[in-house]
């Protein structure tokens, strides 16, 4: 029996078209191993959205060719949103990669894998392109690559967003939305496997459905969600800040399943860094969202990321920013300094801030930003919270750790557990009442009682 192994980098989106590629080749009869060194077919399915990422795709990329020429394997394939956008010269530089599949090209990974096929010639959709298809359904096989109480589910592929700094539209296609029977059966299967917390991810989550002629429809796919039996918690990432609406605050309100909880990349706050980013808003607009959301959602938990160093961003445009964050108070932010992509509209923009500024702002911002944070966390000595509980912590062997229902995993902090009753054998899934003792700038330490 052949065996793949996956080399999956970039974002939850990207993750599960690894999923759906290495479901289609288990049932297909291969072998999936976590182990690129024992593999066959190494699978390298890669980010190409900012330098960072791209550099860690290429890394990625020549760490399989070098087993290839090692003879360990036999084949390699190169997937995702890098072959989307620099197909051609990765065709050219990589002579030693067997075959190359775009996003749109999900569906192809059993014939990229096939040693039989001459798969180098693969034809592409050009870059831009904006008749992708490509949607994955409920019976589509899938192998999760997630802790087994928690799982992805993407309600929707590309975007239409004219955002200057993002790529994603170039290698991802236009917005549209799945099916609302097909999420609302894969949740019910998922649930039926004993998965616990169902994530929405798309890249813009809040038009789901638009595209479809469909109206609310992602708080009706929230309450929908909420009636599943065995679904504890449903969480929403990637909401846009000017489809925030109230049916949708309401939704998660109102349904006891629905995490208060709100992922929102708001980028920027000054008006003139918004315009240029092509996003528009103010300052002012975007704090009386905030104030919308929290008095939509009593005790939500929000969430959101920054850029620093985008083009034209003066001292005074990064100084309101910080105003802003001081003003609103977010439980959580992350802090990106831009990056210059080609194709993008933000790539011919004038006044660019060089790369040391941007890294000292998002410095002084998440500075900020700690402060903020340890306050908030220290808000919560004392009480009780229902924790989603993960087993030993990845900090310490010595210490267990768990998830309030306004932390999602990998992005943001965790409840570590120090003490416990002596009676009791947490399991991994499960949920237990933690009281929380110390706060520290991200984590929290309690003890399940």
């Amino acid at each position: 029996m052949k065996k793949v192994g996956f080399v999956s980098l970039g974002c939850p989106k990207n993750l599960v078209d690894s999923e759906v590629m290495m479901g289609q080749l288990k049932a297909a009869g291969y072998e999936i191993t976590n182990n690129a060194e024992e593999a066959d077919t190494v699978v390298v399915n890669t980010c190409g959205f900012i330098e960072s990422a791209k550099q860690e795709s290429i890394d990625a990329i020549l760490d399989a060719t070098r087993l290839k020429s090692e003879g360990k394997t036999q084949r390699v394939v190169v997937a995702g949103c890098l072959v989307e956008r620099y197909r051609d010269d990765l065709i050219k530089e990589l002579p030693e990669v067997d075959a190359f599949i775009g996003t749109n090209q999900i569906n192809d990974i059993l014939k990229a894998a096939d040693e039989k096929v001459d798969t180098r010639e693969f034809s592409l959709s050009p870059i831009g392109n904006k008749s992708a298809t490509y949607l994955y359904d409920f019976d589509t096989p899938r192998l999760r690559a997630t802790d087994s109480y928690t799982a992805f589910i993407k309600i929707a592929e590309g975007c239409d967003r004219p955002c200057a700094f993002c790529s994603i539209p170039a290698m991802r296609g236009s917005f549209r939305s799945r099916s609302f029977g097909s999420i609302l059966k894969e949740a019910e299967d998922l649930a039926n496997q004993g998965v616990k917390e169902i994530v929405l991810i798309a890249q813009d989550s809040s038009r789901f459905g638009e595209d479809l002629g469909e109206v609310d429809a992602l708080p009706k796919l929230i309450r929908a969600l909420g009636e599943i039996e065995n679904l504890e918690w449903i969480r929403v990432m990637y909401a846009y800040p000017t489809h925030i609406s109230d049916a949708f605050l309401t939704a998660i309100a109102e349904t006891p399943k629905a995490v208060k909880y709100l992922d929102m990349p708001l980028q920027h706050a000054s008006r003139n860094v918004l315009k240029n980013m092509k996003r528009g808003g103010t300052r002012e607009s975007l704090e009386k969202l905030i104030r919308r959301v929290r008095e939509k959602v009593p005790g939500i938990t929000i969430r959101t990321t920054f850029i620093t160093g985008f083009p034209t961003e003066t001292e005074a445009d990064f100084e309101e920013l910080m105003t802003f964050v001081r003003n609103c108070e977010f439980d959580n932010v992350g802090v990106f300094t831009y990056s210059d992509e080609e194709e993008t509209a933000a790539f011919n923009l004038p006044n660019k801030v060089d790369a040391k500024t941007a890294k000292q702002r998002r410095a002084r911002l998440m500075k900020e930003q700690a402060k903020i944070s340890k306050r908030k966390n220290a808000e919560k000595i004392g009480n009780v919270y229902k924790v989603l509980f993960e087993g030993f912590s990845q900090e310490s062997d010595m210490l267990f750790q768990g998830r309030l229902e306004g932390q999602a995993q990998e992005i943001d902090g965790y409840i570590l557990i120090n003490n416990m009753p002596e009676d009791l054998e947490p399991k991994v899934g499960e949920f237990y009442n933690v009281r929380i003792s110390e706060a520290h700038n991200y984590d929290l330490i309690g003890e399940i009682i």
